[in-house]
């Protein structure tokens, strides 16, 4: 049952490839006929040397005239094979490529429709890995299939016909052993596809543990884990390197095993011709075309060894590619999904409830209501839902239970586009693209004008710093912003937000990396900001959120206090120790 299941799969796979290569059919036609070409001006040149072979008939009795006319024929054979063996790979790596390319296509652009939840539960290494490894896998393995395979199996066919119109018995022994030639290699790719369904999962694990530790470096030096980590490593190293010795040693079982049994062949053909020509059934030039048909026919079988040994890997690194592919997508928007242009900011929250994991609920009964323009500060100890509550506004994650409204729509009813357009959210997390100051910080409004660009880069003080680079806004920056300080990153981000003149705002730890006397400045730039615009603040330094118009406290996914600064200080509640906390040095 395991057996039929796997074997289920890897048709399933073949067959998702096949529609693949549909795409380019006129490739895959053209590759075919050079192929038939090819393989029948090779099958020529054999019946052509047997001919010369018997125009000598002993000496004295060569027929010259014969000879030269037949060695023409061969020549213009060999110079045809050339050239249609040229344009066959030609068209083989145009279909391999092409293919490739429109598989790599699809899985970018799942990655771009995926659900945060799933980009969330997987390392950033083993999707790299299946999009870029596991595809040039693919590829290799597919440009060898269409190389060798069609050319073989016509050869085959066309050695098999050849071989029948000299002698049928003879063909007929050839044929009888062939099976077992299928048998021996259809064994061993079974027991090779499963070890490499397992290599490239561990080389998806590598690739995913290398570009943790790259991206943790200084954590890994500063804990002094270096050890631990180069200890780690060996060990999935070791197994991986285990299991590619296991998966080759099967996969090279099969050349070896299909020419003993070509072999075999070549010898009956030999012995069996010979007892034939002694007999007169046979003439010398026929059993040499025979022989040289017995080794064509012989070879094939052995580059098809090969060919399904890499074909094994490419289906299983194919597998890989389509499991990521077919990977549930965000809830598509509804057919009547409203876009609103601009939003006046009543945001309403009506019994909510949200778990990242069913049996964990993080938010529970969560009930409030936004007035439009109101400064909405969020507080509270790590792990109670101030980031949970931002993912639901901007719908990274959709309520498990009740709803959440915006200007009395709930956000299921809108589409997700002009819901995210209408929030400009800065968050701890710096990331800036590869590209130019100016295409990073004009994300959200590339339209703007130079002047208002200017004017919006000095009002968030970066302005001073991007005039003294050499190229000014049209520097090129590293991969997220690598060479600038976290600080210089935090106010790119800042002034992405602030050009991009959204209808709400979303704070989350925006000045978290700035120093004191900047974010002073920064907070008169985002105080301007949020006149009139609904604004969301996630903070943990509490002194930034003092103007807010209503302080949420939450405690494990409950709003436990509301009210402004003055309000909750009078109260002495949760959030009167918060604050004496950080400014007094007491412990909560």
């Amino acid at each position: 049952m395991k057996q039929k299941k796997k074997n289920d799969f890897q048709w399933r796979t073949v067959k998702k490839v096949l529609r693949y290569i549909g795409r380019f059919r006129l490739y895959l036609m053209a590759s075919l006929l050079f192929a038939f070409l090819t393989v029948v001006l090779t099958l020529l040149a054999p019946r052509l040397t047997g001919a010369v072979v018997d125009h000598m008939i002993g000496a004295g009795r060569v027929d010259f005239h014969g000879v030269r006319r037949i060695m023409l024929q061969l020549v213009l054979a060999a110079a045809g094979v050339g050239i249609f063996q040229w344009c066959m790979n030609l068209c083989n790596n145009h279909l391999a490529y092409a293919v490739v390319q429109a598989l790599r296509n699809d899985a970018f652009r799942k990655i771009e429709r995926l659900p945060l939840s799933y980009l969330d539960a997987h390392p950033v290494g083993e999707i790299e890995s299946r999009v870029i490894a596991d595809a040039d896998q693919f590829s290799d393995g597919l440009l060898m299939g269409f190389t060798q395979l069609f050319t073989g199996v016509l050869t085959i066919l066309g050695t098999l016909l050849f071989m029948l119109s000299v002698n049928v018995w003879i063909t007929l022994a050839v044929v009888l052993i062939t099976p077992l030639s299928f048998l021996l290699a259809g064994y061993i790719s079974k027991h090779s596809y499963i070890l490499f369904r397992a290599q490239s999962t561990l080389r998806g694990e590598q690739t995913g543990m290398i570009n943790e530790m790259v991206e943790g470096q200084r954590v890994v030096k500063a804990f002094h884990r270096e050890r631990a980590v180069i200890s780690d490593f060996d060990a999935l190293n070791e197994k991986l390197t285990e299991t590619s010795l296991k998966a080759t040693f099967f996969s090279s079982l099969t050349n070896p095993t299909t020419r003993f049994v070509n072999a075999l062949v070549y010898m009956i053909v030999g012995a069996v011709g010979a007892l034939s020509v002694i007999g007169g059934h046979l003439t010398v030039g026929e059993l040499t075309a025979f022989l040289s048909y017995a080794s064509q026919y012989a070879k094939p079988f052995n580059e098809i060894s090969g060919v399904v040994t890499e074909l094994q890997n490419a289906i299983a690194c194919a597998a890989r590619l389509f499991e990521f592919i077919e990977e549930a997508e965000e809830v598509p928007d509804a057919a009547d999904a409203k876009a609103p242009e601009r939003f006046d900011g009543a945001v309403g929250f009506d019994k909510v409830a949200f778990s990242y994991v069913p049996e964990q609920h993080l938010i529970e009964n969560f009930d409030f209501a936004v007035k439009p323009g109101q400064k909405i500060a969020i507080v509270g100890p790590t792990g109670c839902g101030k980031t949970t509550l931002i993912n639901l506004l901007m719908r990274f994650y959709d309520v498990t239970g009740g709803s959440i409204t915006l200007d009395g729509t709930d956000l299921r009813d809108l589409t997700r586009t002009s819901l995210r357009g209408g929030f400009g959210m800065v968050l701890q997390e710096t990331w800036l693209k590869s590209g130019t100051i100016r295409e990073n910080i004009t994300m959200g409004n590339p339209g703007i004008r130079e002047e208002r660009m200017r004017e919006v880069a000095r009002i968030c003080h970066i302005a001073n710093f991007i005039e003294k680079l050499p190229q000014g806004y049209d520097t090129v920056i590293a991969e997220n912003g690598e060479g600038f300080s976290q600080g210089q990153k935090q106010l790119l981000c800042i002034a992405r937000v602030m050009m991009s003149n959204p209808s709400m705002l979303i704070l989350d730890e925006a000045t978290s990396s700035i120093d004191t006397r900047t974010e002073l400045k920064i907070q008169e730039a985002f105080n301007k900001l949020m006149e009139r615009r609904t604004s969301f603040i996630v903070a943990h330094r509490l002194s930034t959120i003092r103007n807010a118009d209503v302080i949420l406290v939450m405690k494990a996914g409950h709003i436990i206090e509301k009210g402004n600064h003055e309000e909750l200080m009078a109260a002495k509640g949760f959030y009167y120790t918060l604050y004496e906390s950080q400014f007094l040095g007491k412990s909560i």
